[in-house]
């Protein structure tokens, strides 16, 4: 086999020591520096001719920045002839702007897909995108892995007496309905509308959650207003506790002070972003399971057979 190296992005750096702690492997080196005009400079400090190259960078805030820092980095490595080029983005930047919400906007995300292929890479790993369709904006594979395998351990090691998975809002179902079918329970729908950006106001509940622990499953939490007027909404039904599920934890704006008055229990959150430790936050690391699909993706195993 031709060897491998893996890459990490600045916004990446821990996450991808854990990954190669995993794999057993050395993080390859590079020297990344900013001018003072605040341009990034890249360069690759060992060779990675005919190698097979890994980058791992998540695309978070400052999204511009990380972006033009993994699309910096992967042409420098297409010009020191790597043999290929995989983009590990445990948070994919832009995926939200996914489709015309309104006349006269961009498909940002179909953009960044844009940008990523002409850059010269040949293929994306990501978990947990805001829209799975969102993998039809590329060329070349994309692997879009499932969160739900960590939070689904998570779940059932607290013993919750009556558990039942909520959807926080209508688009959210599908995620839902399949963390609920793996843990063989029941869902319930929390109905919002969204007046603007990143404010949402809770309108009912479509199911009954009275005397029930209640998991509400979503691939991020950005303000947590969403989580925190739907934990309200739950327990004004009757829920005895409301537990979030995300993927991401973008946690801008207030998102903090959210949390601290609002009634959400616990907030269950992945590595795929760093975060602020916070008593209702649980951090579960992702990094093994982005180690393993690297492990496979290199040896031409099957990546779907871990969440089958």
């Amino acid at each position: 086999m031709r060897g491998y190296k893996i890459f990490a992005g600045s916004a990446s750096g821990e996450f991808a020591k854990e990954v190669c702690q995993y794999l057993d492997v050395p993080l390859a080196k590079a020297d990344v520096k900013r001018f003072s005009d605040g341009e990034i400079s890249i360069q690759i400090s060992e060779s990675v001719r005919g190698r097979d190259v890994f980058i791992i960078q998540s695309t978070g805030a400052p999204s511009n920045d990380n972006l033009m820092e993994l699309l910096i980095m992967t042409d420098a490595l297409r010009r020191s002839s790597a043999s290929s080029i995989t983009a590990v983005i445990p948070y994919f930047g832009y995926a939200r702007q996914d489709r015309k919400a309104a006349p006269r906007v961009p498909i940002s995300a179909k953009l960044v897909a844009n940008l990523y292929q002409t850059a010269g890479i040949d293929r994306l790993v990501t978990i947990d995108l805001h829209a799975g369709q969102i993998q039809g904006f590329f060329d070349i594979p994309v692997d879009n892995l499932y969160g739900s395998i960590i939070f689904q351990q998570y779940v059932e090691s607290k013993n919750l007496s009556n558990p039942i998975i909520a959807s926080p809002d209508i688009g959210g179902v599908a995620r839902a309905r399949y963390f609920a079918e793996k843990l063989g329970l029941e869902m319930v729908i929390v109905d919002k509308r969204r007046e603007k950006a990143n404010e949402a106001e809770v309108m009912n509940i479509i199911g009954d959650v009275e005397g029930r622990d209640v998991i509400m499953i979503d691939d991020m939490v950005d303000t947590a207003g969403t989580m925190v007027k739907g934990a309200a909404a739950l327990k004004a039904h009757g829920a005895t506790s409301v537990m979030a599920c995300a993927t991401h934890a973008v946690l801008s704006g207030k998102a903090y002070d959210n949390l601290d008055k609002g009634v959400l229990d616990e907030l269950v959150v992945s590595n795929s972003l760093a975060s602020k430790p916070h008593p209702h936050i649980k951090v579960l690391t992702v990094a093994p399971l982005f180690g393993e699909v690297i492990r496979r993706v290199y040896h031409n195993e099957s990546v779907n057979s871990l969440f089958a």
